[in-house]
């Protein structure tokens, strides 16, 4: 028997673990976008409700364009909004090619003078071109991380000759943008897939994107300048070639029918082609465009409306489409764009690009029955509110944080 003495009692060192280090987080975040309300569609307004979501647990800063009327700088709560001058951008639904140039060296400047103003965590993008080169540039000079979100139309454009993808330096400056951030998050399945098959392989994320509609009351149709006997489609967008507006404004005309009307929400340099388009196919009466509209009036518009409707050639996401779901609307479009991930027949109708004939018939077919639309606007609405600011926040700040312990463990093995 051995003695249990001092002598003879083996000593195991007691071993202290460090306490596990919490995951960083994102505390103040620099956002650098082209376009941001008033300015801008879709992917401008995206990042407004992003901006302030995200500023009710954080810091941000948003740097962007300035345009007529609009102040230099803006303080909303947590939420700073820094505006930079750049070229004839004269309007405020399309911009210019001196205004996209312009804002390169504009926001690298300023954004320079912001990052030595006040540390950041970490700075996202909004547009790989034209708001890439500078937030990548930018994230590089002061150590940061760089999440990159692409938007679709920023990375390809069918309607356009100059869209990136067919335009060689813009091609290789997307590229760059692309494969330098640390974090790259497409909106839809169609921009992850284009992004990869035209860019290069990359890993890049999905999250799609959401809709917050504002507070409203909604408006009889006599407000809005519509009879209570007409079918009203709507849609919603720059008046560009991509929206495929000409073709749908010949859709109405050979309906033949004077109870249809359509109300075209948004502005852009084709209005006039378009105005005279509707004149000559004797239609003027029946297509009300409306222009460039607060919020709030597009919302009671859509509210007031009978049918969602766009030809477009191609959407990256088409948010348009959620804000008219979540009206209770069915939507009839093509079936080309990110719009594929949650347009289906379960709430309005998918359909061939370029068959307007067809496109006509599903118009005439849901006109006429109604107990159809109802089944329709009640599964838009239940979709549409899964695609919630709060959810899409989240999913990026999850992004943040990842992106944060990833730039951290580089800084360790630099070091």
């Amino acid at each position: 028997m051995i003695a249990d003495s001092a002598a003879t009692r083996v000593q195991i060192p007691s071993v202290h673990m460090p306490a596990a280090r919490p995951a960083p987080e994102a505390r103040r975040v620099l956002i650098v976008t082209y376009e941001y309300p008033p300015l801008g569609g879709g992917g401008g307004v995206i990042f407004r409700d992003l901006a302030e979501e995200l500023a009710r647990s954080l810091d941000v800063t948003v740097l962007t364009t300035r345009g007529p009327g609009l102040a230099a700088r803006e303080q909303q709560g947590r939420l700073e909004i820094v505006r930079v001058p750049v070229l004839m951008r004269n309007s405020e639904s399309t911009a210019s090619l001196p205004s996209m140039m312009s804002f390169f060296p504009s926001s690298l400047s300023a954004g320079a003078r912001l990052l030595r103003e006040k540390r950041f965590d970490l700075i996202h993008t909004s547009f790989a071109v034209p708001s890439g080169p500078s937030g990548l540039l930018l994230a590089r000079l002061f150590g940061l991380p760089h999440v990159l979100s692409l938007h679709g139309g920023d990375i390809y454009d069918p309607s356009k000759a100059l869209s990136p993808h067919r335009t060689p330096g813009l091609k290789q400056t997307v590229r760059r943008v692309i494969h330098g951030s640390d974090r790259v998050v497409a909106q839809s399945s169609d921009t992850r897939g284009r992004a990869r098959s035209i860019y290069g392989e990359r890993e890049i994320d999905t999250i799609p994107l959401a809709v917050r509609p504002p507070p409203f009351d909604p408006v009889p149709r006599s407000a809005l300048g519509l009879g209570d006997e007409e079918f009203v489609l709507t849609t919603v967008g720059r008046l560009i070639p991509r929206k495929g507006l000409g073709e749908l404004i010949e859709i109405v005309a050979a309906l033949g029918d004077p109870r249809f009307r359509l109300v075209v929400i948004g502005d852009g340099p084709e209005r006039e082609n378009l105005e005279t388009r509707a004149r000559e196919l004797g239609v003027a009466d029946a297509v009300h465009f409306a222009g460039f509209v607060p919020e709030v009036k597009k919302w009671q518009l859509l509210s007031a409306s009978d049918l969602y409707v766009s030809t477009s050639l191609h959407e990256g996401f088409g948010i348009v489409f959620l804000e008219a779901m979540a009206c209770g609307l069915p939507v009839l479009c093509y079936d080309r764009g990110g719009q594929v991930d949650f347009v289906s027949n379960a709430v309005g109708r998918l359909l061939p690009l370029g068959d307007a004939g067809r496109f006509g018939g599903e118009i005439l077919a849901l006109a006429s029955d109604p107990e159809q639309r109802t089944q329709l606007a009640s599964a838009a609405r239940r979709l549409a509110a899964e695609y919630s600011i709060q959810r899409y926040a989240e999913r990026y700040r999850d992004i943040y944080a990842e992106c944060l312990v990833q730039h951290g463990a580089s800084e360790e093995i630099a070091r």
